[in-house]
């Protein structure tokens, strides 16, 4: 039987799980007490999203690969040094793969694509937000429209640099 939720999906996921993010800010979608803590820069606390670095830990720990690629452009707002500053350099320490698709000088060749997790080549899951930048959930599509968010993927990681290097060079 097919995973029918985001969490099935994470749960039965076999080799690799990719995400691409589109939008400038999920402040209203995850942690915004910890949110809210930066933005009065206070320090990020040791246990910072540990629930979500043990739950990376214990995909690649047995091989499989969590990877995203954010599509953005400088300069950054409030929310994606958030993101960038605590919680991409948090989860790495869980194997989570990131790169940056930087599209300040450039055209984004991914104008349009929506935010989604694609699940081992060919579960995707599209994610869905409010205008104000809540999630209201995600719509696990058929095998069939694999092939789409392959191309978007590929497209990603084809114009994508890893985030360390970005980082150097761009963090704030």
């Amino acid at each position: 039987m097919a995973p029918k939720t985001l969490g099935e999906l994470f749960d039965t996921f076999k080799q690799e799980a990719f995400r691409l993010e589109t939008l400038d800010d999920y402040s209203r979608s995850g942690n915004t007490d910890a949110y809210q803590a930066f933005l009065a820069g206070e320090q990020q606390p040791a246990d910072y999203n540990e629930a979500w670095v043990s739950e990376l830990r214990a995909h690649t720990s047995k091989g499989k690969r969590v990877y995203r690629v954010h599509v953005l452009s400088r300069p950054l707002g409030a929310y994606l040094r958030f993101e960038l500053g605590w919680g991409y350099q948090k989860n790495a320490t869980g194997g989570e793969e990131f790169f940056i698709l930087d599209t300040t000088d450039r055209p984004n060749p991914l104008e349009g694509a929506p935010d989604f997790w694609l699940m081992d080549n060919q579960t995707p899951a599209v994610m869905n937000y409010s205008d104000g930048g809540s999630f209201l959930g995600a719509d696990v599509l058929p095998e069939e429209r694999a092939n789409e968010f392959r191309a978007y993927r590929d497209t990603a990681m084809a114009h994508a640099v890893p985030f360390p290097e970005w980082w150097a060079k761009h963090g704030e």
